[in-house]
């Protein structure tokens, strides 16, 4: 399971992020997910956790679905940008 870190625990290590962007979901889209997160972990016999990986290392786990569901998180996860993550390109 995956350990959320705390917005003091964010700042603590990396500092302000410029940009913090929220992860909202349907109830219908949340079960889905939920349902094939679960398959993996059945599937493997619960030697692999399901997870939903996206390239910016955003990691949703069943314990962020069930407590964003039962109202105790107010977002799935967080995406957090720093200025060190902006890059600038030149031609």
């Amino acid at each position: 399971m995956s350990q959320r870190m705390t917005m003091e625990e964010v700042l603590k290590e990396y500092g302000v992020p410029l940009v913090r962007l929220d992860v909202h979901a349907t109830r219908s889209e949340l079960l889905k997910l939920r349902e094939q997160l679960m398959a993996i972990r059945d599937v493997s016999g619960a030697k692999e956790q399901g997870y939903l990986d996206i390239d910016c290392k955003l990691y949703i786990d069943v314990d962020d679905i069930d407590q964003y569901l039962s109202g105790a998180r107010d977002t799935v996860g967080e995406i957090y940008a720093f200025p060190e993550d902006i890059k600038s390109y030149r031609e």
